[in-house]
C-alpha cells in the first residue's frame, strides 16, 4: 500500500495555496516548482513577503504544463506554451455557453 494519498477537490477563487502544497497538489517536487516559478513559467503564482503562493489558475497551469512535459516529453517552455493555449480555449469556450 502507497505511503501517500491523492485528494481531488476543487479550490475556491479567494483561497491560496504554499508551495508545499501546491507541489501535492500538482503531484511534483517542490523543485520542480521553483524551478519553473524562477524561469517565469507560471503566471498565476505570487510570491508576497518573500513566500510563494498559488491560486486555483496557477495550480490548473502547473498540472498541465506537468502533464505535457510527461506525457510528450516536452521542454518547459513548449508545456508552458500549451498551457496558456488550453486555459485560452477554456475563456473561449466559455465565452461560447
Amino acid at each position: 500500500m502507497p505511503d501517500h494519498q491523492v485528494i481531488v477537490g476543487s479550490l475556491m477563487e479567494e483561497s491560496w495555496l504554499t508551495i508545499e502544497q501546491a507541489a501535492k497538489a500538482c503531484t511534483v517536487d517542490r523543485d520542480w516548482l521553483l524551478n519553473h516559478l524562477q524561469q517565469g513559467l507560471l503566471p498565476h503564482a505570487e510570491c508576497v513577503a518573500g513566500v510563494w503562493r498559488f491560486s486555483s489558475a496557477a495550480i490548473l497551469h502547473a498540472k498541465r504544463m506537468h502533464h505535457v512535459e510527461r506525457d510528450f516529453d516536452a521542454v518547459p517552455e513548449l508545456a508552458a506554451l500549451m498551457a496558456d493555449l488550453l486555459e485560452e480555449l477554456d475563456h473561449l469556450r466559455a465565452r461560447l455557453r
